[in-house]
């Protein structure tokens, strides 16, 4: 039997997001790593965070919808690991405070933008469509897309207002609590969507 169209369309456009996510992951860690970018490092983590997330989206799209609740429920934890390894890397970075470089945070900021812009339009349509999972990709797309825009800017004020390393780092906190509200969000669509299973 097979899947109607908009679950055949779902599962090629999240297998699609998950392998974007998974190559901009490579490139923004080694970015990071290389400049000691604390909002990169933040936001590299959160791509590797989203490829796993979709990966799970395209297994569980078949599942019954108590199934897909509880895996929602699993993925709000999820959310939270960037956020942790956001508060982990800042507070190392308190240690040794240099500013990252302005030029390649801005243009690896613009990157993750384009990558995460087209994850949400993409994934746009597709948002109420199998509950709390749908719900969390799209969530995790255009919070991230937000995040890039904040990336790029602290970038320019390094450049050009303060030459310090506070601008990456209140990002990269800012990133840290915007999964934190994602996290909340999709735990809350995946009690919702528990409950309507059980009536």
């Amino acid at each position: 039997m097979s899947m109607p169209v908009t679950q055949v369309g779902l599962r090629r456009v999240v297998g699609m997001v998950a392998l974007l996510n998974l190559c901009y992951f490579a490139i923004e860690f080694a970015v990071a790593l290389a400049i000691g970018s604390v909002s990169l490092f933040a936001d590299s983590v959160d791509f590797l965070e989203d490829a796993s997330i979709n990966l799970l989206i395209v297994v569980a799209l078949g599942w019954t919808a108590r199934n897909r609740a509880r895996i929602g429920m699993s993925l709000a934890a999820i959310l939270l690991i960037p956020g942790l390894a956001t508060l982990w890397t800042a507070w190392e970075k308190f240690s040794l405070p240099a500013p990252p470089s302005p030029v390649a945070l801005s243009l690896t900021g613009l990157g993750a933008l384009a990558v995460n812009f087209s994850c949400a339009y993409t994934l746009a349509r597709f948002r109420h469509h199998s509950g709390s999972l749908t719900r969390a990709a799209f969530l995790s797309a255009r919070n991230d897309a937000f995040a890039n825009v904040a990336i790029i800017l602290a970038g320019l004020v390094t450049a050009f207002i303060w030459q310090s390393a506070w601008p990456d780092l209140l990002v990269g906190l800012g990133i840290a609590a915007m999964n934190a509200d994602a996290a909340r969000e999709v735990w809350e669509a995946a009690r919702q969507e528990h409950r309507e299973a059980e009536v």
